[in-house]
Order: structure tokens, then C-alpha cells, then sequence
């Protein structure tokens, strides 16, 4: 007997098109989505993350606006809300949708995975975290790909603290990868179906930087002034996020606006080139590929695919 579905998800790059497709899907099926976006947690980051839900949606939206953006707020910490959501979901007889980018935080919730404990604020950790203060999140990352590219992978760029953390295990003789096996080979924590949006490369990137003028033209530089004054200069995650670092670097006069912009697109670009590497390492994603099929074919396909089971 087939078992059913418990979630399904619908993935891909930055500005392919994902919450759309979520939210007819929930729509159709009376479900809520779980948004798995590791920089839409924050309260009044709305325009750099792209917040594009509509004011008066057709379904509800879980896992946005929980945390302030002073806030550490962890992916362990994600994964136990995010799932508290989806089970309440599933106790009221529906499949969760989830739908986001961030595939560490989409593995968190959807499968077996624990995370490091007892992590102090050591002086190594520190000297680390101002390196990314000073180079960015990227060379930070990248650095821990060189000295460990097992546990790189395991970890989302963005995350500062948990990179300097691995990098601080690094230098006491222990593998953030190593004492996380189990995120390898780990068992399903819900049956789900992935589905995977993609597009030609080109105009992928076409949609990033229509999408960053688009955010620009919204006020992006006012929502930035407005969140530093409410504790976004000192985050070691959110400050970090594409779109809010470039905006404070042009703020602080290190580099001009149209410079900013310009960055922001080439890292948005960059990042969802990760975002598609992540997914297709996971052979579990089915694709839909949106230059042969339109959104409302897409909407069948996931809809047969909760038929049943799958």
C-alpha cells in the first residue's frame, strides 16, 4: 500500500517563479505554505528577500516574520518550528507545502538531521566572523571549502556563525562533517515530493536583474536605513544577506549605490547557480523545466503527483 504524501515542495533559483506555483498548489489541495527561505524569517526584510506573497493571499504562510533582525536565529531552531507547522498541517488532514530556496533549510525540515551543540563565542570564532565582516560571507565560505569542502557543502554561505564555527572545529582538530555523518546518509523525517522549477540560464538571469531594479525601485535603500536603526549593522546572519550588505557597504560610502546594485545582481546570480547545484545533488528532485511548460501544466504535474500517494 502506497503511503501518503506528507509534504511537498516546490524549489529552485531566486526568481523562478517558486511562490506562485506554492500557492495555487496549497490553494487547490487547502493546504498553508511552510516557507524554507533562511532570510525571510526576519521581520521588515521584505523587499531585499523578496517577500512577494500578495497582501491578501489565498492561503496561509508559515515561517515568515519569526525572528527580528538583531535575532541569531539558528536552522536548529528553524527546524523545530518549521516542523511543529507542518505536523499541525498534517493533524488537520493535509499535506504541508513548503517552498523556498534555502536547501539546507528545507533538508532540516524533510529529513533526519541534527545539528552541532554547545557552541561558545571563543575569540577564534570572532576573529572569523570579522573576516566576513571585512571580506564578505562569500570568502568566508570559501576559505572553509578549501580547508574542508565536506563540511562546505553542508553549510549555507550566508550562515556566518556556523561557517566561523566550522572553521573553529577546524582549527581544534575536529570536522564539522565528520561529527555531522549522519546529514550524509540521512533517513526521510516526512514522505515528500520535491519539485524543482528551472529555466534557461539566460533568462533566469534576465528575471535576477529585473528583480533587483524592481527592489531598488520599491525602496531597498530606504527598507536597509530603516533596518539599521533596529539592529541589522549588528547581526552576524541577516546583515549578511544579498542585497542588505551591498546597501550598507554604498551607506557607509565604501562603494557607490550603482555599484551596489550592480554587485547585488552578480551575487544573486552566483547564488542561485549554488541554489541549483544544491537541488540536483538531492535525486529525489523532479524538475520542471518552465521553457517547455506553463505554470498552470506545472500545477497539474504536482497535483497528479499527491494522487495516491506518489
Amino acid at each position: 500500500m502506497t503511503r501518503p504524501v506528507q509534504a511537498v515542495a516546490i524549489v529552485g533559483p531566486t526568481a523562478s517563479g517558486k511562490s506562485s506555483l506554492a500557492e495555487r498548489v496549497a490553494s487547490h489541495i487547502g493546504s498553508s505554505i511552510v516557507s524554507v527561505d533562511a532570510m525571510q524569517v526576519y521581520r521588515g526584510m521584505d523587499i531585499g528577500t523578496a517577500k512577494t506573497w500578495p497582501r491578501d493571499p489565498r492561503v496561509r504562510l508559515y515561517m515568515v516574520d519569526v525572528a527580528d533582525v538583531g535575532e541569531d536565529y539558528s536552522v536548529s531552531l528553524f527546524q523545530a518550528e518549521a516542523r511543529r507547522c507542518v505536523d499541525d498541517l498534517l493533524a488537520a488532514g493535509t499535506p504541508a507545502v513548503l517552498c523556498g530556496g534555502t536547501g539546507l533549510y528545507l533538508d532540516a525540515v524533510i529529513d533526519e538531521m541534527d545539528f552541532p551543540t554547545g557552541e561558545t563565542n571563543g575569540a577564534i570564532r570572532e576573529r572569523y566572523e570579522q573576516l566576513a565582516q571585512e571580506q564578505g560571507p562569500e570568502s568566508l565560505h570559501a576559505l572553509l571549502a578549501e580547508r574542508d569542502p565536506h563540511a562546505a557543502a553542508l553549510i549555507h554561505p550566508n550562515n556566518v556563525r556556523r561557517v566561523a564555527r566550522a572553521l573553529e572545529m577546524l582549527d581544534g582538530g575536529v570536522s564539522y562533517a565528520h561529527q555531522n555523518a549522519n546529514l550524509k546518509h540521512r533517513a526521510p523525517h516526512y514522505r515528500t515530493v520535491i519539485w524543482g522549477i528551472t529555466m534557461d540560464r539566460e533568462r533566469l538571469y534576465r528575471r535576477i536583474e529585473r528583480r533587483v531594479d524592481a527592489m531598488f525601485d520599491a525602496g531597498l535603500v530606504k527598507e536597509v536605513e530603516r533596518l539599521s536603526q533596529m539592529g541589522l549593522r549588528e547581526s552576524t546572519t541577516a546583515r549578511q544577506a544579498i542585497g542588505y550588505k551591498e546597501v550598507l557597504d554604498a551607506l557607509d560610502g565604501t562603494t557607490t549605490m550603482d555599484e551596489a546594485r550592480e554587485t547585488i545582481k552578480a551575487r544573486t546570480r552566483r547564488y542561485a547557480k549554488r541554489q541549483l547545484s544544491w537541488l540536483r545533488r538531492d535525486g529525489r528532485t523532479q524538475w520542471i523545466d518552465y521553457d517547455a511548460v506553463s505554470e498552470d501544466e506545472a500545477l497539474e504535474l504536482v497535483l497528479d503527483s499527491l494522487k495516491g500517494g506518489a
